[in-house]
């Protein structure tokens, strides 16, 4: 690894910032839907005459409960009867203030609820991407290195072999298979419920080949595992301690469950924001063996290091 001192650990300013700008690039990409889906409720608004008529365009229910503030999850538990009163309540004491602009009114709370969901929805896929980053740094390696591989799909739900083309099936990826240099079958899994450990786990490298992976039951065998790392994806340096007290606490409790069963097991740490005192915390482990391996995600040279060691173990 090309980890010398605890500062090659550090996510800089720039590389904050470059992390931000992509975070915010991706929201983009992802609020294109909504925007479409406004400009649309937009036109069907148009075709009433009044706020009160609303009602009767049958088109645009689901989107005037959205305006409303009401969630797709919270419609689970209301009848037509309390829909029809949420939309009431929306003209009454929203969209009829608004005079003739009720169907402007009626799209920026569209908008704005829809932008609560966007963001606690990018909130959840913060790990996502920090996973596609790896895996796609993973399939690069495994490609400078002439190594074939297998991956299993979560959309097919089975494997499926290296295609001509993998643009993008780091979105599908759930697990991926290969020969080692020392002829060792591999598979490394993501997001795995470890029972052993009893709980959830980032990073999975198994001593199996794709055959014994039984979508996901291969856990089930803790002397198959390899070894277990922690990802973090959040770029925010606000929650920077956070995310290596939750990381590091995960990591003892592997260690020690592993260690109750008398099974040797390598442990990881990859995360996209490192600040100064946890890299020191970080560096220590590694010094004295306790943490395998570590990485910092916004550092191209340490993740594709961090990979040629996955590949390679």
């Amino acid at each position: 690894m090309n980890i010398k001192t605890p500062e090659d650990l550090v996510t800089s300013r720039e590389q904050t910032r470059a992390g931000f700008i992509s975070f915010a690039l991706e929201k983009n990409r992802r609020s294109t839907p909504v925007i479409e889906s406004a400009k649309s409720f937009k036109v069907l608004l148009l075709n009433a005459k009044t706020a009160k008529s609303l009602l009767k365009i049958s088109e645009i229910r689901t989107a005037l409960l959205t305006a409303s503030g009401l969630s797709d999850k919270a419609l689970n538990y209301f009848t037509e009867k309390d829909k029809n009163k949420a939309i009431l309540n929306l003209i009454k004491n929203f969209l009829e203030p608004a005079g003739k602009y009720f169907a402007d009114e009626a799209v920026y709370r569209y908008l704005l609820n829809k932008g609560d969901s966007l963001g606690g929805s990018m909130r959840n896929i913060v790990g996502t991407l920090a996973r596609q980053k790896l895996i796609r740094i993973l399939l690069s390696n495994l490609s400078i290195m002439g190594i074939n591989y297998r991956w299993f799909s979560s959309k097919a739900e089975n494997w499926g072999n290296k295609p001509a083309d993998d643009f993008a099936i780091e979105e599908n990826l759930k697990a991926l298979s290969w020969i080692n240099s020392k002829g060792k079958s591999r598979v490394l899994a993501f997001n795995l419920n470890i029972p052993i450990v009893r709980n959830n786990v980032d990073i999975c490298l198994f001593k199996s080949d794709a055959c014994l992976y039984k979508n996901g039951n291969i856990v089930d065998e803790p002397k198959n595992i390899l070894m277990l790392g922690e990802l973090k994806g959040g770029i925010d340096p606000a929650g920077a301690d956070e995310h290596w007290k939750t990381g590091n606490t995960a990591l003892n409790r592997i260690r020690d469950s592993f260690v109750k069963k008398n099974i040797k097991i390598l442990t990881s740490f990859v995360a996209a924001v490192i600040e100064k005192r946890m890299a020191t915390e970080i560096f220590s482990q590694l010094k004295t063996k306790t943490l395998s391996c570590a990485a910092n995600l916004t550092i191209d040279s340490q993740l594709v290091n961090y990979c040629d060691w996955l590949l390679k173990l």
